[in-house]
């Protein structure tokens, strides 16, 4: 039975297809995702049905009746798509699958509803919900999906092995629906993951990485990424990731595990932004520490340089992963390159000289880079913390306070290099580099205005001094 608030004779874009069925002769019914989320209280606008015949037909026939709207058609997989009404409507035929152990690609047969259930990857994205005349609206759950999504368990609909054997895939979907839906996943079924974990090395990457990106974005990241490194598919998907985890002590002393702080830092960025790009600067600004730990004797463990051996890590974790190598990146690569300056004038008085550098090399990035920073305060020592962030506070205010004066977020040097050329009949050389370079230095040092005048001023002073004499 459907729950209350969902009314089948309110939803035109369901009735459509019901009709369109009916005048087909085929048994059609909605499956997957839109049924679960009926019962979650979800809105969604895609719609998946399932009909004993030709799935393309039955969109043909919506699409007429629907007046006249478009179909597209995937035929080497057997699907169409139909929009109406704001509504993404995706229709197949009843399939049954069988696999080959070195392939996802199935190898495809028509089948029943029953055998198009059989192969759907948990039991509360099997139900679906019958569209035939005088069976509208009745619920069709061969696996009590229904009282798994009451339990909030997730379980496949046959063997778990053979779910996940067949297409590895599904141990990241499970992971993915787990940390999305805030559900566990029961014991047989995630030692399946466990035991099968390396067969999602013939998965494409594209494919990982998009599952991978729909966990960081899900509201409590680490959860997700907790079962990735217990059922032992982080090491095949993410090894740079397993190397922050563990603790090492010497002379009795030890650092943080730097694993398990990533995830706090990602849990504390996802409370204050939805960014997907920010959250991987929070994945990846200690990604170098394992790389650049060093032991000093009567000082415990250093970390010297993992801001910027991480920065240089970047390009090539976004490149194996299929991620997009330009603006994304470029702005990943910033943050954990700058993540520890806001610490570190936190810890130190904080100067205009220091801020203005901070705002010149952060530039549009500096809100994102605060909230990374304050992320990154990760104590059990709460008086510590707090110490911390009223620091940050005043170096928030500080920030406001350059910028507003000086101008200086994504500056250029108010005399350009070509003025420099005109005004001493030069052309490029290093002379007008240094000069341009001083003038940048002064102005962040506070020694002149950003302005122009200034600027001129102290340009005609620099080359008095390098002799370098006035067209």
């Amino acid at each position: 039975m459907l729950p209350e608030h969902f009314n089948i004779h309110q939803h035109p874009e369901i009735l459509v297809v019901a009709k369109a069925a009916e005048r087909l002769n085929l048994e059609a019914y909605i499956i997957g995702g839109y049924v679960r989320d009926i019962f979650l209280n979800r809105t969604g606008t895609d719609i998946d049905f399932v009909c004993v015949g030709s799935g393309i037909e039955l969109a043909t026939e919506v699409a007429k009746l629907a007046g006249g709207a478009k179909v597209a058609v995937f035929k080497n997989f057997g699907t169409a798509k139909v929009n109406y009404k704001g509504f993404e409507l995706e229709f197949v035929g009843a399939r049954k699958e069988s696999y080959r152990t070195n392939s996802r690609n199935p190898i495809v047969e028509d089948g029943s509803l029953e055998d198009d259930q059989n192969r759907r990857d948990f039991t509360i994205n099997a139900m679906a919900i019958s569209l035939k005349k005088g069976e509208l609206g009745e619920l069709i759950d061969p696996f009590n999906g229904i009282q798994h999504l009451k339990e909030k368990i997730l379980q496949t609909p046959l063997a778990p092995g053979i779910t996940f054997s067949e297409d590895p895939l599904r141990m990241m979907r499970a992971i993915r629906f787990a940390s999305q839906l805030n559900f566990d996943i029961e014991a047989d079924t995630f030692n399946a993951i466990s035991e099968y974990s390396e067969r999602i090395n013939i998965v494409s990457q594209e494919r990982i990485s998009d599952e991978l990106n729909k966990i960081i974005l899900s509201s409590t990241p680490s959860y997700g990424f907790k079962l990735l490194f217990q059922s032992g598919l982080l090491k095949y998907i993410f090894p740079e990731m397993v190397d922050l985890h563990g603790v090492e002590k010497i002379e009795g002393k030890s650092h943080k595990d730097n694993f398990y702080h990533t995830l706090q830092v990602l849990d504390n960025v996802s409370e204050v932004s939805n960014d997907l790009w920010l959250r991987w600067a929070a994945i990846l600004h200690d990604i170098a520490k394992p790389a650049t730990k060093r032991f000093v004797k009567g000082h415990g463990f250093t970390f010297h340089g993992h801001e910027d051996k991480g920065a240089r890590m970047t390009p090539k974790i976004f490149k194996r992963m299929k991620l997009p190598l330009g603006p994304p990146m470029l702005f990943v690569q910033k943050l954990v390159r700058l993540h520890l300056r806001p610490i570190a004038l936190v810890k130190e008085t904080i100067t205009d000289s220091a801020v203005r550098r901070l705002l010149f090399e952060a530039g549009d990035e500096i809100d994102e880079l605060m909230k990374l920073c304050k992320a990154d305060i990760t104590s059990k020592n709460d008086v510590k913390v707090k110490k911390y962030l009223r620091n940050f506070a005043e170096v928030e205010e500080k920030l406001l306070r350059v910028e507003e004066n000086d101008k200086v977020r994504n500056f250029q040097p108010p005399v350009s290099g070509e003025e420099i050329m005109a005004h001493f009949n030069i052309p490029p050389s290093k002379t007008v580099g240094i000069i341009k370079e001083e003038i940048k230095e002064s102005i962040l040092e506070g020694k002149i205005k950003n302005n122009h005048d200034e600027a001129w001023n102290l340009m005609i002073q620099i080359a008095e001094r390098l002799g370098v004499s006035q067209a």
